[in-house]
């Protein structure tokens, strides 16, 4: 009786491994889909408003200050000009900023 109850164990380990090299083999070949979150990709409007200087820092059209703060230090930090980024991107990202805060554009010399 002994035989029969290892061979049914023995039986069981082997097809539970095979079962697990397929899960592993399906689960390395299946598609990667990017789970972080998507930023603004489309291009610049002449005029920006509010709603795409949102999207530019990724925050809500009256979002409070902090928020707004942080948001545009974590995006500058990630496309500062020092650091191999585009001056045109850190201007926009500038502007956005303000414009949310509501400064008016004379206030700041950002924009030249």
């Amino acid at each position: 009786m002994e035989p029969l109850i290892t061979g049914m164990s023995v039986g069981a380990a082997a097809l539970c491994g095979r079962w697990c090299i397929q899960a592993w083999q399906a689960f390395k070949t299946r598609p990667i889909i990017p789970r972080t979150r998507r930023f603004y990709e489309g291009g610049f409007q002449p005029v920006m408003t509010r709603r795409e200087a949102a999207l530019i820092l990724g925050v809500r059209e009256h979002a409070v200050m902090e928020k707004i703060k942080e948001a545009h230090r974590r995006v500058m930090v990630a496309n500062h000009p020092d650091q191999g980024g585009s001056i045109y991107l850190a201007k926009k990202i500038n502007e956005a900023k303000v414009l949310l805060m509501g400064r008016t554009q004379g206030s700041s010399s950002v924009f030249t």
